[in-house]
């Protein structure tokens, strides 16, 4: 018998999951434990990996489609047997009420699916082995879908690899020129050509329906806004004494440890030592109570080509600078590569966002609730500062300089408290004086 491809219970608060993208179309050969769709969840967007070897043999939900956990969602013919199912379009489920729901809120209402049929041309299986190694699954199904050969796209990536950009580029000017017929060109789904960065969308003037991760943080900040009140301050830290303690070091930390030396764990150790002196900063508000908590955790918000999620680093303050590095290295890989658990995103008492990796000088956070401040980062650069020496002599000279701000929730935290909190960052950072390891 097919091995079931099920919808996979991601928390226990999970209900239900949308399927993102399938990484294989029937017909292609997986390996057990092999990426083989994405989902996304009220907690995180992940890769499920194939529960059996052998090759895809239907896919039971399209791209696009919400279905409860457990839910089979396509068949895998192992090894022996035969995988001559008919490649099909899937048909979305009935759709569910809102009573389904794990909340009282009506259900919102679904994008269209996107279709996984492939499209079949002679330049198609052309070059299929060199197109795998030049593409990412996104860019190959593109392609398919309109009906184009990589092997006519010039990639733009490393190695000449194709990137998304790069196919989007090559479909507009083939449609401007009028060499891409109706008839033999696919349409392509608004979630698939749903721009993940800034800048031009590739068809102006479409009305693209929100990814799933895009309805949360929409929903996650207006909530948050309307909960707390928010107030921001920020200050500025002379941060030299650290950039050139990590120019120095970074080389052997790396080489020693296996990991790159960054500037997030002298912030994040910067502030959970102000945090252990001033714990209101790491306290909730419960109805009318206040809730200290007994761990820091900090939460590290990550920017991804798709949106913004925060992974938690659970009892930061019990850590050394190298156990910091590492926690906030492994996060961030996992985020980026869909492999956090709902755990993972969970129980966070404070914040720490970097706006300042894109070049801003600084940033006003919104509070990530139920959390009562968070700090941003500003851009590290250099600029004209003012330096006494230790005999009150003054003199200007250029320092690495970086803008701290501290957004905060003003019905727990006065101003003086958090005026101080910062004071205690800025102090720890400019005075800098343990081993990185």
């Amino acid at each position: 018998m097919p091995t079931d491809i099920i919808m996979p219970q991601m928390g226990e608060s999970i209900v239900e999951g949308t399927i993102t993208k399938w990484l294989k179309k029937p017909g292609d050969k997986v390996q057990r434990d092999e990426p083989l769709f994405e989902i996304s969840t009220d907690k995180v967007d992940a890769e499920i990996p194939a529960p059996a070897s052998g090759v895809l043999q239907e896919i039971k939900i399209a791209e696009g489609t919400t279905v409860g956990v457990n839910t089979v969602v396509g068949t895998i013919a192992v090894d022996g047997e035969s995988a001559a199912a008919p490649v099909k379009t899937p048909a979305p489920p009935p759709a569910k009420s809102a009573s389904t729901k794990p909340s009282a809120e009506p259900a919102e209402p679904r994008p269209p699916a996107a279709t996984v049929t492939p499209i079949s041309t002679p330049q198609a299986h052309a070059t299929e082995a060199d197109e795998e190694t030049r593409s990412s699954p996104l860019v190959r199904k593109i392609a398919r879908e309109h009906g184009v050969s990589l092997s006519q796209v010039s990639g733009t990536g490393l190695g000449g690899r194709i990137t998304k950009q790069d196919i989007l580029s090559f479909i507009g000017n083939q449609g401007s020129a009028g060499s891409v017929s109706p008839a033999t060109a696919a349409p392509v789904s608004s979630s698939v050509l749903a721009p993940t960065r800034p800048g031009p969308a590739p068809y102006p003037g479409d009305l693209v329906p929100m990814t799933n991760m895009r309805k949360l943080i929409a929903k996650h900040m207006i909530e948050s806004r309307r909960t707390s009140a928010h107030v921001h301050c920020m200050y500025e830290v002379d941060f030299t004494r650290i950039v050139n303690l990590r120019n120095k070091q970074k080389t052997g930390f790396e080489q020693r440890h296996g990991v790159r030396l960054t500037f997030m764990p002298f912030f994040v150790r910067a502030a959970i030592i102000a945090l252990q002196q001033w714990p209101i900063i790491n306290a909730a508000i419960e109805g009318e109570n206040i809730r200290y908590h007994r761990n820091i955790n900090v939460g590290i918000a990550v920017a991804l080509d798709w949106g913004l999620i925060v992974p938690v680093l659970k009892n930061a303050g019990d850590l050394n600078f190298l156990g910091l590095q590492r926690g906030i290295t492994d996060l961030g890989e996992r985020a980026r590569t869909k492999k956090l658990k709902p755990e993972d995103v969970e129980g966070s008492t404070f914040t720490v966002t970097n706006p300042g990796q894109f070049g801003a000088v600084f940033g006003l956070p919104i509070i990530n609730q139920p959390n009562s401040a968070i700090m941003g980062v500003g851009g590290i650069t250099k600029m004209p500062l003012v330096v006494t020496d230790k005999d009150g002599n003054d003199s200007i000279a250029i320092r690495s300089v970086v803008h701290l701000t501290l957004g905060y929730d003003h019905r727990l935290i006065d101003g003086a408290v958090a005026d101080q909190f910062m004071a205690l960052v800025k102090k720890n950072l400019e005075n800098w004086n343990e081993d990185v390891g």
